[in-house]
């Protein structure tokens, strides 16, 4: 039970969030959960990238922030922003003002307009990448604490992104992003959302592969 923590409820989560309150409610009600809305996966591909070298809870805490700041992740929108909002996003405090990190994020806007224009969706092309092996564990299996840095997936779905001129778009921040929009089931068998996660990751998959 080394890498687990017991809820007030008597039951167990990930050990990760420790006591952050507002870091518990994101692992049990977010992390995990199948997502196969485009705007929301292209808004955590994007955060996951600003996260590189950070903790996500220093992103979570700001994420309010980033989606005024990029129009809530409007695919659409961001693709249209030009130097003078790379400007303006190098002023606002209360994102992280790495310009690398920004103009990847208007970049990333481009690409997956183009992305959407060739398969219909990014739902549907990033779910095409998630492994359909018992919860979504493609590589040597689940590491001890819940969080693994890469996986065979991820590697595949990082390699094409990149030559479709993605940025910021590593293979473990492409794990990140298959973990907690819910393509890999991460939580520890033990975790009280663990079923539940899976049970909709189950349904995802079936759903993106009709």
């Amino acid at each position: 039970m080394e890498w687990l923590r017991p809820t007030s409820k008597g039951d167990f989560r990930c050990w990760w969030p420790g006591e952050d309150v507002p870091y518990q409610k994101y692992h049990d009600s977010e992390w995990g959960v199948a997502v196969t809305d485009d705007q929301r996966l292209y808004e955590k591909i994007c955060l996951e990238g600003f996260q590189a070298g950070l903790s996500w809870l220093t992103i979570l805490r700001k994420r309010e922030n980033f989606r005024e700041a990029f129009s809530n992740f409007d695919v659409a929108k961001v693709a249209q922003f030009d130097e003078h909002d790379v400007e303006r996003l190098m002023l606002d405090a209360g994102i992280v003002r790495h310009r690398g990190k920004i103009e990847a994020t208007i970049n990333n806007a481009a690409r997956a307009v183009e992305l959407i224009e060739e398969t219909g969706s990014l739902a549907q092309h990033f779910w095409s990448f998630a492994p359909t092996t018992p919860k979504g564990r493609d590589g040597d299996g689940q590491h001890p604490s819940g969080l693994s840095t890469t996986s065979p997936s991820a590697i595949a779905l990082s390699k094409d992104l990149k030559k479709r001129g993605w940025k910021f778009v590593g293979p473990t921040t492409v794990y990140s992003f298959m973990q907690s929009m819910g393509m890999i089931n991460d939580h520890l068998d033990e975790c009280f959302v663990h079923d539940r996660c899976e049970s909709k990751r189950i349904a995802a998959l079936k759903k993106m592969s009709r």
